[in-house]
Protein backbone atom coordinates (compact mmCIF):
# COMPACT_ATOMS: atom_id res chain seq x y z
CA UNK A 1 0.00 0.00 0.00
CA UNK A 2 1.70 3.40 -1.27
CA UNK A 3 2.22 6.21 1.49
CA UNK A 4 0.29 9.46 1.08
CA UNK A 5 1.93 12.00 3.26
CA UNK A 6 5.54 12.54 2.66
CA UNK A 7 6.84 15.67 5.46
CA UNK A 8 8.97 17.81 2.76
CA UNK A 9 6.85 17.06 -0.60
CA UNK A 10 3.04 17.36 0.42
CA UNK A 11 3.05 18.42 4.01
CA UNK A 12 5.15 21.25 5.63
CA UNK A 13 5.64 18.44 8.77
CA UNK A 14 3.81 15.89 10.81
CA UNK A 15 3.59 16.35 14.62
CA UNK A 16 2.12 14.66 17.40
CA UNK A 17 -2.04 15.28 18.87
CA UNK A 18 -2.66 14.18 22.06
CA UNK A 19 -6.00 14.33 21.22
CA UNK A 20 -7.77 15.11 18.16
CA UNK A 21 -11.91 15.57 16.89
CA UNK A 22 -13.64 16.84 14.07
CA UNK A 23 -16.67 19.40 14.69
CA UNK A 24 -19.65 19.19 12.20
CA UNK A 25 -21.50 22.32 11.81
CA UNK A 26 -20.98 25.38 13.33
CA UNK A 27 -23.17 24.47 16.35
CA UNK A 28 -20.71 22.01 17.89
CA UNK A 29 -17.62 24.44 17.07
CA UNK A 30 -19.18 27.64 17.91
CA UNK A 31 -19.38 25.88 21.29
CA UNK A 32 -16.71 24.57 21.57
CA UNK A 33 -15.26 27.55 21.01
CA UNK A 34 -16.90 29.09 23.83
CA UNK A 35 -16.18 27.30 26.21
CA UNK A 36 -12.57 26.83 25.36
CA UNK A 37 -12.23 30.88 25.26
CA UNK A 38 -13.57 31.06 28.62
CA UNK A 39 -10.88 28.58 29.82
CA UNK A 40 -7.82 30.77 28.16
CA UNK A 41 -5.27 32.15 30.70
CA UNK A 42 -2.52 33.57 28.48
CA UNK A 43 -3.94 34.16 25.01
CA UNK A 44 -6.73 33.64 22.19
CA UNK A 45 -5.35 34.01 18.57
CA UNK A 46 -7.21 33.79 15.51
CA UNK A 47 -6.83 34.44 12.07
CA UNK A 48 -9.35 33.73 9.36
CA UNK A 49 -11.16 35.14 5.93
CA UNK A 50 -13.75 36.87 7.99
CA UNK A 51 -14.84 37.79 11.38
CA UNK A 52 -18.32 39.38 12.39
CA UNK A 53 -18.44 41.13 16.04
CA UNK A 54 -21.72 40.68 17.15
CA UNK A 55 -22.03 36.94 15.51
CA UNK A 56 -23.94 34.90 18.58
CA UNK A 57 -21.82 31.52 19.63
CA UNK A 58 -24.10 30.18 21.53
CA UNK A 59 -28.28 29.68 20.64
CA UNK A 60 -30.95 28.26 22.03
CA UNK A 61 -30.67 25.90 24.68
CA UNK A 62 -26.92 26.12 24.27
CA UNK A 63 -27.62 30.00 25.31
CA UNK A 64 -28.44 28.58 28.56
CA UNK A 65 -25.51 27.92 29.93
CA UNK A 66 -24.40 31.02 29.20
CA UNK A 67 -22.60 32.54 32.08
CA UNK A 68 -22.44 36.52 30.73
CA UNK A 69 -22.03 37.31 26.74
CA UNK A 70 -22.51 35.11 23.95
CA UNK A 71 -21.70 37.44 20.72
CA UNK A 72 -18.20 37.28 19.96
CA UNK A 73 -17.03 40.64 20.60
CA UNK A 74 -18.39 41.62 23.37
CA UNK A 75 -17.48 38.63 25.25
CA UNK A 76 -14.15 38.97 23.70
CA UNK A 77 -14.20 42.10 25.77
CA UNK A 78 -15.50 40.68 28.62
CA UNK A 79 -12.94 37.88 28.85
CA UNK A 80 -10.06 40.79 29.32
CA UNK A 81 -12.01 42.57 31.73
CA UNK A 82 -12.08 39.24 34.07
CA UNK A 83 -8.60 38.32 33.30
CA UNK A 84 -5.89 41.21 33.19
CA UNK A 85 -3.31 38.53 31.59
CA UNK A 86 -5.52 37.56 28.52
CA UNK A 87 -4.16 39.01 25.25
CA UNK A 88 -6.41 38.59 21.88
CA UNK A 89 -4.64 38.57 18.58
CA UNK A 90 -7.24 38.90 15.79
CA UNK A 91 -5.59 38.54 12.03
CA UNK A 92 -8.18 39.25 8.78
CA UNK A 93 -7.28 38.98 5.18
CA UNK A 94 -7.45 42.46 3.91
CA UNK A 95 -10.66 41.50 1.84
CA UNK A 96 -11.49 42.53 -1.70
CA UNK A 97 -13.18 45.11 -2.87
CA UNK A 98 -15.72 42.87 -4.73
CA UNK A 99 -16.60 42.08 -0.90
CA UNK A 100 -17.00 45.43 0.65
CA UNK A 101 -20.75 45.17 0.77
CA UNK A 102 -20.76 41.55 2.25
CA UNK A 103 -18.37 42.51 5.34
CA UNK A 104 -18.79 44.58 8.65
CA UNK A 105 -17.15 47.85 7.83
CA UNK A 106 -14.50 49.51 10.06
CA UNK A 107 -13.62 46.34 11.63
CA UNK A 108 -9.91 47.46 13.03
CA UNK A 109 -11.55 50.27 15.05
CA UNK A 110 -14.72 48.60 16.09
CA UNK A 111 -12.45 45.63 17.68
CA UNK A 112 -9.10 47.79 18.72
CA UNK A 113 -11.33 50.14 20.54
CA UNK A 114 -13.37 47.79 22.99
CA UNK A 115 -9.92 46.82 25.08
CA UNK A 116 -6.01 47.92 24.44
CA UNK A 117 -5.54 43.76 24.98
CA UNK A 118 -7.50 43.09 22.03
CA UNK A 119 -4.91 43.45 19.12
CA UNK A 120 -6.57 43.38 15.54
CA UNK A 121 -4.97 43.62 12.31
CA UNK A 122 -5.82 43.65 8.47
CA UNK A 123 -3.69 41.35 6.60
CA UNK A 124 -2.71 42.21 3.18
CA UNK A 125 0.57 40.68 2.40
CA UNK A 126 -1.76 37.81 0.14
CA UNK A 127 -0.32 38.21 -3.67
CA UNK A 128 -2.40 40.09 -6.01
CA UNK A 129 -6.09 38.75 -6.39
CA UNK A 130 -5.04 36.41 -4.06
CA UNK A 131 -6.88 35.90 -0.48
CA UNK A 132 -6.07 34.60 3.28
CA UNK A 133 -7.75 31.95 4.04
CA UNK A 134 -6.78 30.01 6.82
CA UNK A 135 -8.84 29.58 9.28
CA UNK A 136 -6.71 28.61 12.63
CA UNK A 137 -7.83 29.55 16.59
CA UNK A 138 -5.23 29.10 19.03
CA UNK A 139 -5.68 29.00 23.13
CA UNK A 140 -2.67 29.43 25.75
CA UNK A 141 -0.27 27.47 22.93
CA UNK A 142 -2.15 24.14 23.88
CA UNK A 143 -5.51 23.70 22.08
CA UNK A 144 -6.00 24.53 18.34
CA UNK A 145 -9.29 24.33 15.94
CA UNK A 146 -8.20 24.44 12.36
CA UNK A 147 -10.65 23.62 9.47
CA UNK A 148 -13.34 25.93 7.13
CA UNK A 149 -15.26 27.72 9.50
CA UNK A 150 -15.01 31.54 10.16
CA UNK A 151 -16.74 33.24 13.60
CA UNK A 152 -19.24 34.99 11.29
CA UNK A 153 -22.59 35.62 10.41
CA UNK A 154 -24.79 32.98 8.34
CA UNK A 155 -22.59 30.29 9.03
CA UNK A 156 -24.32 28.83 12.41
CA UNK A 157 -26.64 25.88 11.63
CA UNK A 158 -26.93 21.98 13.25
CA UNK A 159 -26.59 18.82 12.04
CA UNK A 160 -30.86 18.29 11.38
CA UNK A 161 -30.56 21.32 8.72
CA UNK A 162 -34.20 22.00 9.17
CA UNK A 163 -35.40 23.29 6.35
CA UNK A 164 -36.56 26.74 8.58
CA UNK A 165 -34.98 27.56 11.30
CA UNK A 166 -35.30 30.77 13.65
CA UNK A 167 -31.82 30.46 14.93
CA UNK A 168 -30.39 30.56 11.90
CA UNK A 169 -31.04 34.19 12.33
CA UNK A 170 -27.66 37.04 12.72
CA UNK A 171 -28.10 40.44 13.89
CA UNK A 172 -30.08 42.68 11.01
CA UNK A 173 -30.48 39.65 8.66
CA UNK A 174 -33.49 37.52 7.81
CA UNK A 175 -32.76 33.86 8.51
CA UNK A 176 -30.31 32.02 6.08
CA UNK A 177 -29.90 28.69 4.83
CA UNK A 178 -28.99 25.01 5.92
CA UNK A 179 -25.37 25.53 5.59
CA UNK A 180 -22.73 22.32 6.22
CA UNK A 181 -18.91 22.90 7.48
CA UNK A 182 -16.45 20.73 9.70
CA UNK A 183 -13.64 22.02 12.06
CA UNK A 184 -11.36 19.90 13.48
CA UNK A 185 -9.75 20.21 17.56
CA UNK A 186 -6.50 19.68 18.56
CA UNK A 187 -4.27 19.23 21.46
CA UNK A 188 -0.42 18.34 21.90
CA UNK A 189 2.79 19.05 20.32
CA UNK A 190 1.40 20.24 16.75
CA UNK A 191 -0.68 23.25 18.18
CA UNK A 192 3.12 24.33 18.66
CA UNK A 193 3.75 23.88 15.42
CA UNK A 194 0.53 25.65 14.11
CA UNK A 195 1.36 28.69 16.95
CA UNK A 196 4.38 29.20 14.31
CA UNK A 197 2.28 29.36 11.51
CA UNK A 198 0.39 32.02 13.36
CA UNK A 199 3.70 34.28 14.42
CA UNK A 200 4.45 33.99 10.81
CA UNK A 201 1.20 35.35 9.58
CA UNK A 202 1.42 38.15 11.85
CA UNK A 203 4.74 39.19 11.33
CA UNK A 204 4.25 38.86 7.25
CA UNK A 205 1.81 41.26 8.23
CA UNK A 206 3.42 43.79 8.93
CA UNK A 207 2.48 43.18 12.72
CA UNK A 208 6.51 42.85 13.65
CA UNK A 209 7.70 40.17 15.56
CA UNK A 210 4.96 38.11 17.77
CA UNK A 211 6.67 35.66 20.16
CA UNK A 212 3.38 33.82 21.69
CA UNK A 213 4.11 32.68 25.56
CA UNK A 214 4.97 29.47 26.28
CA UNK A 215 2.22 26.66 27.67
CA UNK A 216 2.03 26.77 31.10
CA UNK A 217 1.01 23.37 32.78
CA UNK A 218 -2.51 22.70 33.58
CA UNK A 219 -5.05 19.61 34.23
CA UNK A 220 -5.84 17.97 31.22
CA UNK A 221 -7.79 19.66 28.42
CA UNK A 222 -11.04 18.02 27.74
CA UNK A 223 -11.73 18.08 24.36
CA UNK A 224 -15.13 18.71 23.21
CA UNK A 225 -15.31 16.87 19.70
CA UNK A 226 -18.89 15.68 17.32
CA UNK A 227 -16.89 12.78 16.86
CA UNK A 228 -13.01 11.54 18.29
CA UNK A 229 -10.18 10.78 16.61
CA UNK A 230 -7.08 8.41 18.08
CA UNK A 231 -3.90 10.45 19.37
CA UNK A 232 -1.10 10.30 16.55
CA UNK A 233 0.47 12.26 14.12
CA UNK A 234 -1.12 14.92 11.97
CA UNK A 235 0.31 16.76 8.96
CA UNK A 236 0.08 20.14 8.55
CA UNK A 237 -0.12 21.73 4.79
CA UNK A 238 -0.35 24.98 3.52
CA UNK A 239 -0.60 27.02 0.12
CA UNK A 240 1.05 30.33 -0.33
CA UNK A 241 0.95 32.31 -3.73
CA UNK A 242 3.71 34.01 -4.80
CA UNK A 243 4.45 37.65 -3.41
CA UNK A 244 7.45 40.16 -4.21
CA UNK A 245 7.27 42.29 -1.22
CA UNK A 246 8.37 40.46 1.16
CA UNK A 247 10.01 38.17 -1.92
CA UNK A 248 8.29 34.38 -0.83
CA UNK A 249 8.47 31.18 -3.39
CA UNK A 250 4.82 29.84 -3.95
CA UNK A 251 4.30 26.76 -1.39
CA UNK A 252 2.00 23.99 -3.03
CA UNK A 253 1.90 21.43 0.05
CA UNK A 254 -2.36 21.19 -0.01
CA UNK A 255 -2.82 20.80 -4.29
CA UNK A 256 0.69 17.98 -3.72
CA UNK A 257 -1.25 16.24 -0.71
CA UNK A 258 -4.84 16.17 -2.83
CA UNK A 259 -2.66 14.57 -6.05
CA UNK A 260 -1.08 12.18 -4.37
CA UNK A 261 -3.97 10.93 -2.48
CA UNK A 262 -5.78 10.03 -5.53
CA UNK A 263 -3.15 8.43 -7.55
CA UNK A 264 -3.07 6.31 -4.25
CA UNK A 265 -6.78 5.56 -4.05
CA UNK A 266 -7.35 2.03 -4.45
CA UNK A 267 -10.97 1.71 -3.93
CA UNK A 268 -13.02 4.84 -3.04
CA UNK A 269 -12.60 8.85 -2.39
CA UNK A 270 -14.78 10.57 -0.91
CA UNK A 271 -15.01 14.53 -1.22
CA UNK A 272 -17.18 16.98 0.09
CA UNK A 273 -16.29 21.06 -0.79
CA UNK A 274 -17.97 23.84 -1.74
CA UNK A 275 -16.34 23.91 -5.16
CA UNK A 276 -14.80 21.68 -7.59
CA UNK A 277 -12.90 23.46 -10.23
CA UNK A 278 -9.66 22.78 -9.66
CA UNK A 279 -7.84 21.53 -12.81
CA UNK A 280 -4.91 19.72 -11.31
CA UNK A 281 -7.43 17.26 -8.95
CA UNK A 282 -9.28 17.03 -12.28
CA UNK A 283 -6.50 15.49 -14.18
CA UNK A 284 -5.56 13.45 -11.10
CA UNK A 285 -9.14 12.08 -11.55
CA UNK A 286 -9.18 11.34 -15.11
CA UNK A 287 -5.25 9.79 -14.85
CA UNK A 288 -6.34 7.25 -11.88
CA UNK A 289 -9.08 6.05 -13.96
CA UNK A 290 -8.03 5.87 -16.73
CA UNK A 291 -4.77 3.56 -15.54
CA UNK A 292 -5.69 0.23 -16.57
CA UNK A 293 -3.63 -1.37 -13.67
CA UNK A 294 -5.80 -0.14 -11.00
CA UNK A 295 -9.12 -1.69 -9.65
CA UNK A 296 -12.02 0.40 -10.26
CA UNK A 297 -12.94 3.41 -7.43
CA UNK A 298 -16.39 4.74 -5.99
CA UNK A 299 -16.26 8.80 -6.26
CA UNK A 300 -18.63 10.16 -4.52
CA UNK A 301 -18.93 13.88 -4.42
CA UNK A 302 -21.27 15.84 -2.08
CA UNK A 303 -21.46 19.74 -3.37
CA UNK A 304 -23.46 22.39 -3.27
CA UNK A 305 -26.44 22.95 -5.40
CA UNK A 306 -24.82 25.79 -6.83
CA UNK A 307 -22.13 28.91 -6.05
CA UNK A 308 -23.68 31.07 -3.43
CA UNK A 309 -22.65 34.85 -4.96
CA UNK A 310 -23.51 35.27 -8.48
CA UNK A 311 -19.62 36.01 -9.66
CA UNK A 312 -18.79 32.46 -8.02
CA UNK A 313 -21.52 31.16 -10.15
CA UNK A 314 -20.22 32.82 -13.43
CA UNK A 315 -16.51 31.62 -12.97
CA UNK A 316 -16.30 28.62 -10.43
CA UNK A 317 -19.69 27.37 -11.29
CA UNK A 318 -19.32 27.12 -14.84
CA UNK A 319 -16.02 25.36 -14.57
CA UNK A 320 -17.38 22.88 -12.00
CA UNK A 321 -20.02 21.53 -14.07
CA UNK A 322 -17.78 21.14 -17.63
CA UNK A 323 -15.54 18.90 -15.42
CA UNK A 324 -17.89 16.97 -13.26
CA UNK A 325 -19.76 16.54 -16.92
CA UNK A 326 -16.28 14.76 -18.33
CA UNK A 327 -15.51 13.21 -15.47
CA UNK A 328 -19.08 11.30 -15.53
CA UNK A 329 -18.19 10.70 -19.42
CA UNK A 330 -14.78 9.02 -18.34
CA UNK A 331 -16.20 6.96 -15.07
CA UNK A 332 -18.57 5.74 -17.63
CA UNK A 333 -15.98 4.28 -20.08
CA UNK A 334 -13.71 3.28 -17.26
CA UNK A 335 -15.89 1.17 -15.33
CA UNK A 336 -15.49 3.68 -12.60
CA UNK A 337 -19.02 4.38 -10.18
CA UNK A 338 -19.11 8.19 -9.83
CA UNK A 339 -21.84 10.27 -8.22
CA UNK A 340 -22.47 13.82 -7.94
CA UNK A 341 -24.99 14.85 -5.03
CA UNK A 342 -26.39 17.74 -3.12
CA UNK A 343 -28.63 17.61 0.05
CA UNK A 344 -32.19 19.16 0.93
CA UNK A 345 -34.77 19.45 3.59
CA UNK A 346 -38.17 20.03 2.03
CA UNK A 347 -40.51 22.73 3.47
CA UNK A 348 -44.16 23.02 4.71
CA UNK A 349 -45.30 23.74 0.87
CA UNK A 350 -43.27 20.63 -0.69
CA UNK A 351 -40.19 22.66 -1.76
CA UNK A 352 -36.84 21.48 -1.57
CA UNK A 353 -33.99 23.99 0.25
CA UNK A 354 -30.41 23.02 -0.19
CA UNK A 355 -27.85 23.06 2.46
CA UNK A 356 -24.50 24.95 1.49
CA UNK A 357 -22.46 22.59 1.40
CA UNK A 358 -19.24 24.74 2.71
CA UNK A 359 -17.18 22.12 4.16
CA UNK A 360 -13.44 20.77 2.72
CA UNK A 361 -12.88 17.30 3.30
CA UNK A 362 -11.69 14.11 1.85
CA UNK A 363 -11.52 10.73 2.76
CA UNK A 364 -9.73 8.18 0.91
CA UNK A 365 -9.98 4.37 1.02
CA UNK A 366 -11.41 5.66 5.03
CA UNK A 367 -7.38 5.29 5.75
CA UNK A 368 -6.63 8.77 4.84
CA UNK A 369 -8.39 12.06 5.68
CA UNK A 370 -7.48 15.85 5.09
CA UNK A 371 -9.85 18.63 6.31
CA UNK A 372 -9.12 22.55 6.32
CA UNK A 373 -9.81 25.43 4.16
CA UNK A 374 -8.86 24.47 0.74
CA UNK A 375 -11.59 24.74 -1.68
CA UNK A 376 -11.05 22.23 -4.64
CA UNK A 377 -10.41 25.33 -6.92
CA UNK A 378 -6.98 26.50 -8.74
CA UNK A 379 -6.68 29.29 -6.19
CA UNK A 380 -7.18 27.19 -3.13
CA UNK A 381 -4.11 25.14 -4.71
CA UNK A 382 -1.99 27.84 -5.58
CA UNK A 383 -2.84 31.58 -4.85
CA UNK A 384 -4.42 32.20 -1.77
CA UNK A 385 -3.19 31.04 1.58
CA UNK A 386 -4.61 28.03 2.91
CA UNK A 387 -4.08 25.29 5.45
CA UNK A 388 -5.44 21.49 5.56
CA UNK A 389 -4.77 18.61 8.25
CA UNK A 390 -4.06 15.03 7.20
CA UNK A 391 -4.63 11.49 9.06
CA UNK A 392 -3.02 8.47 7.50
CA UNK A 393 -3.02 5.11 8.90
CA UNK A 394 -0.01 3.19 8.90
CA UNK A 395 0.81 1.21 11.79
CA UNK A 396 -0.82 -1.98 12.27
CA UNK A 397 -2.22 -1.48 15.97
CA UNK A 398 -2.99 2.51 15.35
CA UNK A 399 -3.65 2.51 11.80
CA UNK A 400 -6.86 0.14 13.03
CA UNK A 401 -8.04 2.36 15.18
CA UNK A 402 -7.52 5.59 12.77
CA UNK A 403 -9.36 3.35 10.36
CA UNK A 404 -12.34 2.83 12.05
CA UNK A 405 -12.47 6.46 13.11
CA UNK A 406 -12.08 7.61 9.39
CA UNK A 407 -14.62 5.22 8.56
CA UNK A 408 -16.56 6.52 11.31
CA UNK A 409 -16.60 9.87 10.46
CA UNK A 410 -17.40 9.24 6.97
CA UNK A 411 -20.51 7.26 7.60
CA UNK A 412 -21.70 10.01 10.27
CA UNK A 413 -21.58 12.62 7.24
CA UNK A 414 -22.84 10.80 4.84
CA UNK A 415 -25.85 9.88 6.87
CA UNK A 416 -26.44 13.27 7.98
CA UNK A 417 -26.26 14.22 4.01
CA UNK A 418 -28.58 11.73 3.03
CA UNK A 419 -31.08 11.58 6.33
CA UNK A 420 -31.10 7.91 6.85
CA UNK A 421 -30.99 5.94 10.43
CA UNK A 422 -30.94 2.84 11.59
CA UNK A 423 -28.84 -0.02 11.30
CA UNK A 424 -29.74 -1.50 8.11
CA UNK A 425 -28.75 2.28 6.37
CA UNK A 426 -25.37 2.38 8.45
CA UNK A 427 -24.54 -1.42 6.98
CA UNK A 428 -24.89 0.41 3.39
CA UNK A 429 -23.17 3.06 4.28
CA UNK A 430 -20.31 1.64 5.91
CA UNK A 431 -19.50 -0.89 2.97
CA UNK A 432 -17.38 1.04 0.23
CA UNK A 433 -18.00 -1.56 -2.57
CA UNK A 434 -21.52 -0.77 -3.65
CA UNK A 435 -21.24 3.31 -2.02
CA UNK A 436 -22.44 5.06 -5.18
CA UNK A 437 -25.34 2.78 -6.88
CA UNK A 438 -26.64 2.86 -3.15
CA UNK A 439 -26.38 6.27 -3.00
CA UNK A 440 -28.04 6.64 -6.55
CA UNK A 441 -30.71 4.31 -5.12
CA UNK A 442 -31.50 7.09 -1.99
CA UNK A 443 -30.95 10.30 -4.09
CA UNK A 444 -33.22 9.08 -7.01
CA UNK A 445 -36.21 8.43 -5.00
CA UNK A 446 -36.67 11.42 -3.84
CA UNK A 447 -37.59 10.36 0.20
CA UNK A 448 -34.61 11.78 2.24
CA UNK A 449 -32.43 14.52 2.01
CA UNK A 450 -30.02 13.39 -0.54
CA UNK A 451 -30.49 14.66 -4.64
CA UNK A 452 -28.55 14.02 -7.83
CA UNK A 453 -26.54 17.02 -8.15
CA UNK A 454 -28.38 19.01 -11.64
CA UNK A 455 -25.18 20.02 -12.95
CA UNK A 456 -26.48 22.74 -15.04
CA UNK A 457 -24.98 26.58 -15.06
CA UNK A 458 -26.85 29.61 -14.41
CA UNK A 459 -26.69 30.03 -18.20
CA UNK A 460 -28.07 26.31 -18.74
CA UNK A 461 -31.28 27.58 -16.52
CA UNK A 462 -31.68 30.52 -19.28
CA UNK A 463 -31.35 29.80 -22.68
CA UNK A 464 -31.18 33.80 -23.26
CA UNK A 465 -28.14 33.60 -21.18
CA UNK A 466 -26.03 30.43 -22.45
CA UNK A 467 -24.62 32.38 -25.51
CA UNK A 468 -23.28 34.30 -23.06
CA UNK A 469 -21.33 31.94 -21.07
CA UNK A 470 -17.74 32.36 -20.53
CA UNK A 471 -15.04 30.04 -21.72
CA UNK A 472 -13.05 31.33 -18.25
CA UNK A 473 -12.75 33.81 -15.75
CA UNK A 474 -10.15 35.35 -13.81
CA UNK A 475 -11.81 34.74 -10.54
CA UNK A 476 -10.35 31.62 -10.07
CA UNK A 477 -6.47 31.81 -10.56
CA UNK A 478 -3.62 29.53 -10.03
CA UNK A 479 -1.41 32.38 -9.44
CA UNK A 480 -1.66 36.05 -9.72
CA UNK A 481 -2.98 37.75 -12.51
CA UNK A 482 -0.63 40.05 -12.39
CA UNK A 483 2.67 39.67 -14.66
CA UNK A 484 5.84 39.74 -12.38
CA UNK A 485 8.35 40.17 -14.63
CA UNK A 486 8.64 43.43 -14.64
CA UNK A 487 8.80 43.29 -10.74
CA UNK A 488 11.21 39.82 -10.59
CA UNK A 489 13.79 42.76 -12.97
CA UNK A 490 12.93 45.11 -9.94
CA UNK A 491 13.84 42.61 -7.54
CA UNK A 492 17.65 41.73 -9.09
CA UNK A 493 17.97 45.52 -10.04
CA UNK A 494 20.25 47.96 -7.58
CA UNK A 495 19.51 50.67 -9.15
CA UNK A 496 17.72 53.78 -7.68
CA UNK A 497 14.27 53.12 -9.28
CA UNK A 498 14.36 49.47 -8.15
CA UNK A 499 15.68 50.64 -4.71
CA UNK A 500 12.79 53.52 -4.57
CA UNK A 501 10.14 51.06 -5.66
CA UNK A 502 11.15 48.30 -2.79
CA UNK A 503 11.05 50.87 -0.01
CA UNK A 504 8.01 52.53 -1.07
CA UNK A 505 6.04 49.06 -1.18
CA UNK A 506 7.30 48.06 1.89
CA UNK A 507 6.37 51.38 3.55
CA UNK A 508 3.05 51.51 2.26
CA UNK A 509 2.34 48.10 2.88
CA UNK A 510 3.64 47.59 6.54
CA UNK A 511 5.56 44.37 4.95
CA UNK A 512 8.99 43.23 6.44
CA UNK A 513 12.15 42.70 4.15
CA UNK A 514 11.84 38.81 4.45
CA UNK A 515 8.90 36.67 5.24
CA UNK A 516 8.87 34.34 8.45
CA UNK A 517 10.96 30.92 7.96
CA UNK A 518 7.33 29.16 8.83
CA UNK A 519 5.53 30.60 5.80
CA UNK A 520 8.10 29.63 3.24
CA UNK A 521 8.48 26.41 1.48
CA UNK A 522 10.19 23.37 2.89
CA UNK A 523 13.37 22.05 1.34
CA UNK A 524 14.16 18.29 1.56
CA UNK A 525 17.29 17.18 2.95
CA UNK A 526 19.15 15.30 0.39
CA UNK A 527 18.79 11.79 0.62
CA UNK A 528 21.31 9.68 1.87
CA UNK A 529 23.21 7.38 -0.59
Amino acid sequence: MRRIVDPGSNCWLQAEADQAGVLIDARDYYRAFYRAARRAKQYIAITGWQFDSDVALLRGEDAREARGEVRMLPLLRELCLQNPELQIYILAWDFSLLLALEREWMQQVIFNWNSDRIRFRFDGSAPLSGAHHQKLVLIDGQLAFVGGMDLCDCRWDDRGHPARSSMRCDTGRDPHGPYHDVQAVLTGPVVGRLVELFEARWFNSGGGPLRLPAPVARDELDVEATLMLPPGPVALSRTFGKTLVPFQEPVQEVRALYLDAIRCAERFIYLENQYFSSRAIFQALVRRMRDRTRGPLQLVFVLPRQPEALREQLAMGVAQVRLLRVLQRVARETGHSLGVYCTAARTEQGEDRFTYIHSKLMVVDDRFLTLGSANTTNRSLGLDSELNLAWEAREEQAGDALRRAIRRLRVSLLAEHTGLRGQAAVRELTHAARLVPFLQEVAASGKHRLRPHPLETLFDQSPLLKPLEPDELIIDPEESVLDESLFESLRHEQGLLATGFRLLTRWFMGLPERPHPASLPVVQAPSEP
